[in-house]
């Protein structure tokens, strides 16, 4: 009976695609408009549209744009509610029933300023009252604009693609084997479980946590376990003692994790439907405006950009004389090429057969993915060392957001599977979390930015433009798809 109705609901939504398009614009505006995203579970009606969206063949950009332009509107209305109530905003219905919620909001946004716009948009208890807020705060319109129409960019795939790819996976002959969901979901829980252990988010992982103690009392009851504790601790004066809990965490995380994935990518059938389903979706999506950045941003991932940043932040640490940094740096460029070109030859996977000249390497891990999260994270993990505790998650959020592009790029462009940039991104983890946890014992003094570092960043950009202009002839014939 079920299926019946389903069947006729998609059959008619395919005849008229018109509709969904409104739904899925409407659901978006009421989920991101002021109060009325408490009250109506947006999150859930926005993920069965769009499911009904790839079950029917919507296109997946035209979905993309549909939710993303609700979701703009619904935040301009409600900046333009909050600059008509300025003043009046804890005595006026419906929000004057609301009065914790939008005071956790000024709160926030006095907080964070400018980016809580971003920020909001993802972070549950706030996101349907920070566009209000800031209304009622004064925020210029232009800033807000730039902020709002920046974040739905990435809010919109965030909210759309997991039920898209449901629906696209409903609707395709192909079906994956029982425990395949269950071992997908368990997968991207213990990811999204690493990655709040690195930026060390309200999980007691730092000097003062609960666990932190708990696991330092421990410790100190056993000679070598004492020893072993007190030779990786900080020595830096303001964080004297301090202990990479965190980074070995994530270090031991990230490896098992990539074992367990490892294995089922490339000694079992088990992945196979669900890269092939992914490919699938990809190769839909391909279209003439979406070439250029998604090759200009897989060019970032190359080596020559990656390894050039890398050299240029080594000599600009061993000229300040920041000697065990730049080591440490240099290492974790080293270990991370080293480490995909062993599995890489060992394991021997065979790319996907979509365009007209794919990398001649193996598949499995994505070299581009792991080369990305080794340079951003690191690199976040110097940056956030140097902020306060609490800002320190910031850090890591705004740091990492380039590895998205370019992780997407190497599925957009066809030459890896989806299973091989999850290995890539768990390989990149580890070595952060091992290469950071050395670090500590040697991190000493205070690392200030100064106008080496302004340059060597020139330098750096400079060349990797350079080096986007002279090889995109190249890069566009061999990412041409069959």
């Amino acid at each position: 009976m079920n299926d019946g109705w389903l069947s006729e609901l998609s059959a008619w939504l395919t005849l008229h695609p018109g509709w969904l398009a409104l739904a899925l614009f409407l659901t978006a505006f009421i989920e991101s408009l002021a109060i009325a995203g408490v009250i109506v579970p947006g999150v859930a009606i926005l993920f069965a549209f769009a499911a009904l969206a790839g079950q029917i063949e919507m296109p997946l950009i035209q979905a993309l744009i549909w939710a993303g332009l609700g979701a703009i509107a619904g935040d301009v209305l409600s900046f333009a509610i909050g600059r008509k109530l300025q003043g009046r905003l804890h005595t006026v219905w419906p929000f004057s029933r609301y009065p914790a919620l939008i005071s956790k909001g000024e709160s926030f946004f006095l907080e964070h300023g400018g980016k809580s716009v971003v920020i909001g948009r993802f972070v549950g208890p706030v996101r349907p009252v920070i566009p209000l807020v800031a209304g009622t705060l004064s925020m210029p319109w232009q800033r807000f604009l730039t902020f709002n129409i920046f974040s739905a960019v990435g809010w919109a795939p965030v909210y759309i693609l997991p039920g898209f790819m449901v629906g696209s996976a409903l609707a395709s002959e192909i079906r994956p084997p029982a425990h395949f969901y269950l071992v997908v979901g368990i997968s991207l829980a213990a990811v999204a479980v690493v990655y709040l252990l690195l930026i060390q988010f309200q999980l007691g992982l730092t000097d003062g946590g609960r666990l932190y103690h708990w696991l330092e009392d421990k410790m100190g009851k056993y000679d070598a376990t004492h020893r072993f504790w007190r030779l990786y601790t900080n020595h830096r004066p303001a964080r004297a003692g301090e202990f990479p809990l965190a980074s070995l965490i994530l270090a031991v995380g990230a490896a098992g994790l990539l074992l367990i994935w490892g294995q089922l990518a490339t000694q079992t059938d088990a992945l196979i439907p669900f890269d092939q389903q992914a490919l699938h979706w990809f190769e839909q999506l391909r279209q003439p405006l979406l070439e250029g950045p998604a090759i200009a941003a897989t060019m970032l991932g190359d080596a020559p950009v990656l390894l050039t940043g890398a050299g240029l932040i080594c000599l600009t640490l061993v000229f300040r004389g920041y000697y065990a940094a730049a080591l440490h740096v240099a290492f974790a460029a080293l270990l991370t090429f080293v480490l995909v070109w062993l599995l890489k030859s060992s394991l021997g996977i065979v790319r996907p057969e979509t365009v007209a000249n794919p990398p001649d390497s193996g598949a499995f891990p994505s070299g581009h993915s792991a080369g990305i999260t080794v340079f951003v994270t690191l690199l976040a993990s110097f940056v956030a060392a140097e902020s306060r505790p609490g800002k320190r998650w910031q850090v890591y959020v705004l740091c990492s957001l380039p590895l998205i592009p370019v992780a997407l790029s190497r599925l957009y462009l066809g030459v890896h599977w989806f299973t091989d940039i999850i290995g890539g991104i768990l390989l990149g983890l580890a070595v952060t979390g091992a290469v950071r946890a050395s670090y500590s014992r040697y991190d000493r003094i205070h690392l200030s930015p100064d106008l080496s570092m302004t340059l060597a960043t020139l330098v750096w950009a400079g060349f990797t433009i350079s080096y986007m202009i002279t090889n995109w002839p190249v890069a566009q014939a061999s990412f041409q798809p069959l």
